[in-house]
């Protein structure tokens, strides 16, 4: 049996507004909306279908990206010249700072919605 994850839905305050600043960030496409939605594509062919809440109230959720080393500097670097605040930690206690866990980089930054958005370059657990 396989099992994948195709897809996943993010309220949000402002769909488009959340899902322009995910690709931006990422270096990713936003597709086509559909529906309520708009598509932000991983590689993996996964989408993050951004949604707006019909309450205008979002809880935040929390979204892990494992990147390359590559892709971290260039995304990192997004997020430096964007001036966002980002942490080693998701508790958001360590500001400035990325974490090395598992011989990697990771760093955590929130979305416009307020979302806590990671990027990672190992797997938790994977030692290294």
């Amino acid at each position: 049996m396989t099992v994948e994850l195709n897809h996943t839905i993010v309220m949000s305050q402002d769909k488009k507004v959340s899902a322009d600043f995910v690709a931006r960030i990422l270096g990713l496409d936003v597709g086509a909306p559909y529906g309520p939605f708009v598509p932000v594509e991983a590689s993996n062919h996964v989408t993050l279908d951004f949604m707006d809440s019909p309450t205008g109230q979002v809880t935040p959720q929390h979204y892990a990206f494992l990147v390359s080393e590559k892709e971290f500097d260039a995304i990192f670097g997004r997020i430096q010249e964007a001036g966002l605040t980002y942490w080693a930690d998701p508790s958001h206690k360590t500001p400035g700072e990325i974490n090395r866990r598992d011989n990697g980089r990771g760093a955590y930054f929130d979305d416009p919605s307020g979302h806590n958005l990671e990027i990672l370059t190992r797997p938790y657990g994977s030692g290294g």
